[in-house]
């Protein structure tokens, strides 16, 4: 989703009792822990993700950051601020990222954003940093996270910061041309905080473009079964979601548009795609 600002940025926006639980239903953790014994899974505790390099070159990274919790083997961000991002950020987690950078990518048609940019300032993200750096050599980019896993070799345009995008931003206002965010459902408590923090740091008819996906996997063919692995990921999500206070269905409830209009952003235009359409297009590439 991407739209403009009249006055302001714009923005491009699933041990007894041996029957099978209705489709609908959530599955208890005691199924998946049989089948990982099944399948004799074993998760290793992830070793710290950041890189030395990395480590000596960032001023800005404290011990306090560097404290991350370690649940069921996985790594996350240490407790810090207000947000509750529920990814790891251990190895395994980064290459999802990448995985899911170059999906996004394909989904814009083999391109990094949608909004008609002209190159300057521009506060992104992850992987998608250092690609809209090397796209864009004369831009300013600035790639914000709650962790520092970023990469040591980065274009020399770009440098990320730790940044809580839950709490009040540290940019000054009308600092940003373009500001570009993605996968955050499940740890925003409030959009509209979120998208007026973007409002203000956001230049006058500048770029807000906001990028995420729905946690319920179908098909158009009904092939995902309720009690499947994948029909139960959605369902576990939104469940949890709750009980944390956050959302993921913002793209069932038109979060984003309503959060970008109570911000005043105008011009908003809104872009859907299948991953399924994706992966077919890729196999005949």
């Amino acid at each position: 989703m991407h739209e403009e600002n009249p006055n302001h940025p714009a923005s491009t926006a699933a041990g007894t009792d041996t029957s099978e639980p209705p489709a609908s239903a959530i599955l208890p953790p005691e199924h998946w822990v049989q089948i990982a014994q099944a399948e004799e899974r074993g998760i290793a505790d992830a070793d710290s993700t950041l890189d030395v390099d990395n480590a000596s070159s960032t001023a800005s990274v404290t011990s306090s950051i560097l404290e991350y919790r370690t649940i069921h083997g996985r790594t996350y961000h240490s407790e810090q601020g207000n947000v509750q991002y529920w990814g790891s950020n251990d190895e395994p987690q980064i290459e999802l990222m990448d995985i899911t950078h170059h999906i996004l990518t394909l989904g814009l048609g083999d391109k990094l954003h949608l909004a008609p940019l002209e190159k300057d300032k521009v506060h992104a993200y992850g992987p998608f940093a250092s690609d809209f750096a090397d796209g864009y050599p004369g831009a300013e980019v600035i790639g914000t996270d709650i962790s520092p896993i970023q990469p040591s070799w980065v274009p020399p345009n770009v440098r990320f910061e730790i940044e809580d995008c839950t709490r009040d931003w540290t940019f000054a206002s009308a600092f940003a041309d373009y500001i570009h965010m993605r996968w955050l459902f499940g740890s925003i408590k409030d959009w509209d905080v979120l998208c007026a923090e973007a409002f203000r740091v956001c230049k006058p008819g500048g770029w807000f473009e906001s990028h995420e996906a729905s946690c319920i996997m179908s098909s158009d063919d009904d092939t995902v079964e309720g009690n499947s692995a994948m029909g139960q990921w959605g369902k576990f999500f939104i469940e949890g979601s709750k009980k944390i206070g956050t959302t993921v269905t913002m793209v069932e409830d038109g979060t984003q548009r309503k959060a970008l209009e109570q911000a005043g952003f105008i011009n908003i235009q809104e872009f859907n795609f299948k991953v399924k359409d994706l992966l077919s297009n890729s196999n005949h590439n």
